[in-house]
């Protein structure tokens, strides 16, 4: 076949060379991607789709290039035929054979953008893409992920969602997050909340929609004391989760901060909203509007002028709907339950949670550091340990570095107190950010603190000898130590920092 004199220059074969190649190696990696699932990979779809064409086109692009410059230097030159403008003639074979070879390479091009584009696409929304292309960042975030009650929802889906303006967003992020992964300017641990996170009206109640949230939800909890027989202390409680719907007229519980007959706003003084000193409601069936502001250090009229209002939504109290990072209270408190730790260790849940609270520089000191702390605290330690519970050295250690690897993430400076949890009001002040007795309206009215606003303990203490509830309005709180009164005047998180076995 005859082609143009300019095509034949070392710049125009070299990029020949390459697009073939890449051609070559793209349908390769096609038919073993269909073959094998080698695509599920999350390196292996960046590679097919994204940089194997970009090396193809790379290739096509070279070669006009270098027939550009083939022809002005034979136009500078005097060489060969020199034809001031292109001249398509289909009776000249050459021509004929470069607008065959142009409008099947156009064709075959056009083919491979589309597939490639959409399998591009695909390979991007994906969940090992997301979680594991960016390992070290991402590890936190993925681990977590597997293991949380959204593990069979993609990334993209609450991270993104669906429509074209906030795909562009979130692509514009990713280019700035790659740069920082590629150039290690990224955090360490990545803030929160995230500031460009798409509206939880957009994401969550694609699901959890307010007009179903009805009634209450029991939940019972195993607390293991600090003792030497790791005594159990059970609480049963109904939960007011709560709801409304036009349907019912209906507005209580918990998620009456959510409901359709009311709107809640806040302003916060810190980064992660844990600081609350001024909210508004708005009952928007009757009109009426309460503001409440802090007894203690409250903000000046111009502070509030020059704050930025937030409207409460699911993420103000679900703030870790998927990347959960429990505390080592309660990781314990369930490996005991579960049977996963052995509570006739003498004191493992006071061992147990030290050893998790622990400062690591990495994960394998870690990891080392656990077996050897629970060998010391029994083995080492106890030469007198029956021969039963000796038995349950081994699996103790095995069941706390398995702990560790799903909830610890030292390289990245991650652990529980780095990501407030603000469900509840244990280990952090979650309700009492605004539930705290102190928030007062001009009429003196305050934000409750009562307990029973949303929750009733229907059972609490040591089985068998549990404390039973024959009333509909529950139990009064109990603390499972002796400690007096004083859990009336403190929050929680005071003591219970997740650090406290």
């Amino acid at each position: 076949m005859r082609f143009p004199q300019s095509v034949h220059n070392r710049l125009s074969y070299v990029g020949g060379a390459i697009a073939c190649l890449a051609f070559i190696v793209f349908v390769f990696l096609v038919v073993l991607e269909t073959f094998t699932g080698a695509g599920r990979a999350p390196y292996a779809g960046l590679v097919i789709f994204v940089l194997v064409p970009a090396f193809f086109l790379f290739g096509l692009a070279i070669i006009p290039v270098g027939m550009l410059i083939e022809w002005h230097r034979q136009q500078r030159t005097g060489a060969g035929s020199i034809l001031r403008l292109p001249v398509i003639d289909l009776n000249d074979s050459r021509y004929r054979n470069a607008t065959f070879v142009f409008v099947a390479v156009s064709i075959m091009l056009l083919f491979l953008s589309v597939f490639g584009s959409y399998q591009a696409y695909e390979a991007t929304e994906s969940v090992a893409f997301c979680g594991r292309l960016c390992h070290q960042v991402m590890a936190p975030e993925y681990t977590t992920y597997q293991h949380s009650p959204h593990a069979r929802v993609r990334c993209v889906d609450c991270h993104v969602g669906p429509g074209a303006d906030w795909y562009v967003k979130s692509k514009l992020s990713g280019l700035y997050q790659v740069y920082a992964v590629l150039f290690d300017k990224y955090p360490r641990p990545i803030p929160a909340p995230i500031k460009s996170l798409r509206p939880a009206q957009q994401t969550c109640e694609q699901c959890h929609w307010p007009k179903q949230f009805f009634g209450g939800q029991q939940q019972q909890f195993a607390h293991f004391l600090p003792d030497k027989d790791n005594t159990r202390w059970n609480i049963n409680l109904l939960i007011k989760t709560g709801g409304g719907s036009p349907a019912t007229g209906r507005t209580e519980g918990i998620h009456w901060h959510m409901n359709i007959a009311n709107r809640v706003e806040y302003i916060a003084r810190d980064g992660q909203r844990q600081q609350i000193p001024w909210v508004r409601v708005a009952n928007l069936e009757t009109g009426t509007v309460a503001e409440y502001m802090v007894t203690d250090n409250p903000l000046t009229k111009e502070e509030i002028a020059r704050a930025t209002v937030r409207t409460m939504d699911c993420m103000d109290c679900h703030d870790r709907p998927t990347h959960i990072f429990r505390s080592p209270s309660y990781l314990v408190n369930l490996a005991l339950d579960t049977g996963a730790l052995n509570p006739a260790l003498p004191f493992i849940k006071r061992t147990a949670v030290s050893l998790l609270t622990g400062k690591y520089d990495s994960a394998a000191d870690a990891l080392t550091g656990i077996r050897q702390g629970v060998i010391a605290s029994y083995q080492d330690g106890n030469p007198s340990l029956p021969s039963q519970q000796r038995d349950t050295i081994a699996p103790a250690v095995a069941a706390l570095q398995e702990i560790y690897r799903e909830n610890f993430f030292p390289v990245m400076r991650v652990r529980w107190d780095v990501y407030v949890d603000n469900i509840g009001h244990l280990t952090s002040l979650g309700c009492y950010r605004c539930h705290d007795g102190l928030h007062q309206s001009a009429g003196g009215k305050t934000i409750t603190k009562s307990c029973t606003v949303c929750h009733t303990i229907m059972t609490q203490g040591t089985p068998p000898h549990l404390a039973v509830s024959m009333d509909e309005r529950g139990l009064a709180f109990q603390h499972p130590e002796e400690i007096g009164e004083v859990w009336h005047e403190m929050m929680c998180s005071e003591c219970h920092s997740g650090a406290l076995p």
